[in-house]
């Protein structure tokens, strides 16, 4: 699943000047996008890049939330542990998913899928385990991995929760080598707060936000077939004493 890098955007402003002629244009009125509500997240990229109004919504305040998830009831990642619906609770209106040291955790998939879309969730993780690794995700609705690929665009994999790291895996290289920037990249932040974080997928590049700013963009191995998002509580095995946690206020689904 995960590593490091980052990029950075370029805007430019042109004027032009005819003599003493000064010509103003008119500018056709845009209607403003509906603004979204942050909850726990004080910025989104929705609000922020004007997505409008999501094609989807789940605010997790209480088990009906879950009506249009699938969640697991199977082994956990890699064979290591179990994911099961007895680890998930909803309190004070956010959804959280707990991963014992006996090795169970759970996780969920909002399907149908799409292909390209943006989505965007509002979550934290307290430091725990490094071991466990709370992700946010695109899975392919294929099934075929990696052949399809895979977008993680939220995945934490150290104790204290101070780095965030993104990926696409794909068919290309094995899955398990550490990639180049060209398929990761990397942020220093404190995911034990509440963010939003969001990717953009399009035929031609992933981008990836939090709290409404741009913090990756990739243009290679762009997966192409329909995709779904995932939210999860990884068990990678090894040393899980200390558990992990990932809490979730909300989830949304956007087209382009």
């Amino acid at each position: 699943m995960s590593r490091t890098k980052y990029q950075s955007l370029l805007y430019r402003v042109a004027a032009s000047w005819a003599s003493a002629l000064v010509v103003v244009v008119a500018t056709p009125m845009v209607p403003e996008a509906t603004a979204q509500p942050t909850g726990r997240c004080g910025a989104t990229a929705a609000n922020a890049q004007r997505w409008g109004d999501p094609v989807r919504d789940t605010e997790f305040d209480d088990w009906s939330a879950l009506a249009d998830w699938n969640v697991y009831d199977a082994e956990g990642h890699n064979g290591n542990g179990r994911r099961t619906p007895t680890a998930m609770s909803i309190d004070n209106g956010a959804l959280t998913i707990t991963g014992d040291p006996a090795g169970n955790s759970a996780g969920m998939a909002w399907l149908p899928g799409s292909l390209y879309g943006r989505w965007e969730t509002c979550l934290r993780s307290p430091a725990g385990s490094a071991n466990y690794h709370p992700v946010a995700l695109l899975w392919p609705d294929s099934e075929r991995w990696p052949t399809d690929g895979e977008i993680d665009f939220m995945e934490i994999s150290d104790a204290p929760r101070q780095l965030v790291t993104n990926t696409i895996h794909h068919a290309t290289l094995d899955p398990w080598v550490t990639y180049g920037p060209e398929n990761q990249a990397a942020i220093p932040i404190d995911a034990t707060q509440w963010h939003s974080w969001a990717v953009e997928w399009t035929s031609d590049h992933v981008s990836g936000y939090v709290d409404g700013k741009e913090w990756f963009r990739l243009t290679a191995n762009i997966p192409s077939t329909p995709m779904h998002l995932c939210i999860q509580l990884d068990n990678f095995g090894g040393d899980i004493s200390q558990g992990g946690r990932i809490m979730v206020d909300w989830a949304r689904e956007y087209r382009l």
